[in-house]
This record gives structure tokens, sequence and C-alpha cells, in this order.
């Protein structure tokens, strides 16, 4: 029997596509029949190896303008609540990306890492502090202050470290990105469906 093809997810909790792609990302994966693995890392690392002090969407107005309105449209496409802006953007999402980390192996990744989506870009509010965050995950039933707590310890945050350069030797520059198991990569909300055919073996004429 023909092994089961992985796309790796990677997404970061301060990207507006990174949403967009989490909230959608398991249907499209279970139609195509291709397992998904969760990948959250910080992009904020690879911004400033680029020189950027802050998103792209913040340094070129008319870029952001007109994101905010794609991602308007596109959460409207897909039956999501209205969005709403954090007052902060992008958020400090290094409390929520260590507490993901943590939990890479864990059940509760997924409905936590939709969460935190939901709560930011859904609900408008603040994902930044620890508190914060410990408030989601007492919401979905986990001890929250004891898991961030663990996800602050030294060897977790060597962990989240190694997924960055990670992300960084893998040619990764931004989130959300795909990885088929070849390590082709797509990025984008917008190529999901390009990536979950390229792991299936469905290419384009010419390539492989």
């Amino acid at each position: 029997m023909a092994r089961q093809p992985i796309l790796e997810f990677w997404y970061e909790f301060a990207s507006t596509y990174s949403y967009l792609a989490a909230m959608r990302v398991e249907a499209a994966a279970a139609e195509a029949d291709v397992a998904i693995r969760w990948r959250p890392f910080l992009v904020g690392p690879l911004f400033a190896a680029q020189g950027w002090t802050t998103s792209p969407f913040n340094l070129y107005a008319a870029k952001g303008k007109n994101m905010w309105r794609d991602v308007e449209r596109e959460a409207a496409s897909l039956g999501l609540p209205p969005v709403t802006r954090p007052a902060q953007f992008p958020q400090n999402s290094l409390s929520a990306v260590r507490v993901a980390i943590l939990g890479q192996d864990q059940p509760w990744l997924v409905p936590f890492s939709k969460a935190v989506f939901t709560a930011s870009f859904a609900e408008g509010r603040s994902i930044a502090e620890p508190a914060a965050v410990a408030e989601i995950l007492d919401s979905l039933g986990l001890d929250g202050t004891q898991t961030v707590r663990a996800a602050a310890a030294e060897a977790n945050k060597t962990k989240l470290r190694v997924s960055v350069e990670e992300a960084r030797s893998r040619g990764i520059y931004g989130a959300p990105t795909f990885l088929a198991d070849d390590g082709e990569l797509f990025w984008g909300n917008d190529r999901l469906e390009q990536a979950l055919a390229w792991a299936t073996g469905d290419r384009p004429k010419g390539l492989r």
C-alpha cells in the first residue's frame, strides 16, 4: 500500500495569510488524501535577515491596504467571521509560538493554533501576553499557566531557535509556506491547492 503523502505547513501566528490557510488546510488536505504536518515558527528573524524591522505590509502602505481588503474577501469566501484587525500588527507571537513548539507532537496543537488565529484575526484580541495565551489554553481544557511556563523553559526556547534555522536552511522566507516530501516549496495561502497536487504527484507536464 502506498504511503500517504505528507505536506508540511509552516505558519506564523502574526501572519494574516497563515490564518486563512490554517482555517482551510485540513479540509483541503483530506479531500486530496494528504497528511498535514503543522510546523509553527517565527518569521521575524527571516525578515530581519533581509533588513526589515516590521512586516512588508507595514513598510509598503499600498500593499498593506490591499492585503487587508484581500484577507477580508478571502475570509468571507471561506465563511469565516469578519476580519478584525488587532490593535498592533504584526502582533508579538513569541509566547504563542513557544507554546505551539512545545505542543508539536500533541493532539492539542491544531485546536490551539486555530484558537490563537481566531483570537487575533476574528476577535481582534491580543495574543502577545503570556496571560492571553494561557487564557486560550484554558479555554481548550488545558492548564494554561503551567503550559506557558513549560514553553518558556530553555530547552523549548532552543527548539524554537532550531525551527527557525531549519526554515532558513530549507529556503523558507515567509508564511504560510508549504513543503512537499521532495522539498518543493510553495509560498502563500493561494498556493495550497498546487502544493497538495504536487504532494500527490499531480504535477505540470515538464516538471518533476
